[in-house]
């Protein structure tokens, strides 16, 4: 597939690194790292079939409650990131979003995403938005407490879409699942209602461009009706 038509956004569930990790006797942290890495990766072959939009389950509520040694080195990759890694991806004219309660992080991480965002906020290129400290339900909860709070007796699809974290993204079209679980663990439940889902066994750093085609070539072949 040579360009987008018919997929401004792509969404993905980057499950299976811990797994990874395991299977090769290696601390769960490798494996994270390695997730980072395909990524970046990934990010080249959207690049290059030109979706404009990519948006990536990095960091979910339900993280939180790992181990707090497991959660304090993925505090600092993402720290690591933000400081050196995504300076590359600004260079590239990406525009960077964070989407979620990003109000649990530490205040320097808070900091960065916002100069991160700030810098990159009129770049023409693809956008990646990055769902950190993030939950669907949460997400529509959250929304719903912020028209309550204003008041609000009549609510429609539209204005409510407003006020959840993504707002403005784009649905995603296409979501992939890495890992071997089919299902979508909170990830944008109000946005995905009509995406096209794909599950993989493949683990996350395992994942192939060659398969990234192929789920790509079977989209454009899906008929899509969007309940019509």
């Amino acid at each position: 597939m040579d360009d987008s038509q018919g997929l401004p956004c792509l969404g993905l569930v980057m499950d299976g690194n811990r797994r990874w990790a395991r299977a090769r006797n290696l601390p769960v942290y490798e494996g994270h790292a390695e997730g980072y890495k395909k990524l970046r990766e990934v990010l080249g072959w959207a690049r290059r079939a030109r979706i404009p939009h990519v948006v990536a389950y990095a960091f979910s509520t339900e993280n939180w409650n790992r181990a707090e040694e497991e959660v304090g080195y993925l505090l600092n990759l993402f720290r690591n990131v933000l400081k050196n890694e995504m300076q590359k991806l600004s260079e590239e004219d990406a525009r960077i979003r964070f989407v979620g309660d990003t109000s649990r992080f530490p205040e320097d991480l808070q900091n960065l995403m916002r100069e991160r965002e700030a810098s990159t906020k009129d770049h023409a290129g693809p956008t990646l938005h990055l769902l950190v400290s993030y939950g669907g339900r949460e997400e529509i909860v959250a929304a719903a407490n912020k028209l309550l709070a204003k008041g609000v007796s009549e609510v429609t699809n539209d204005t409510f879409a407003t006020q959840l974290w993504s707002h403005p993204m784009p649905d995603p079209d296409l979501i992939i699942r890495t890992g071997g679980e089919k299902r979508l663990s909170n990830f944008l439940p109000w946005q995905s209602t009509y995406s096209e889902l794909f599950f993989l066994d493949t683990l996350w750093p395992d994942f192939s461009e060659e398969e990234f085609d192929a789920v790509l070539a079977e989209f454009a072949a899906r008929e899509r009706r969007h309940g019509k």
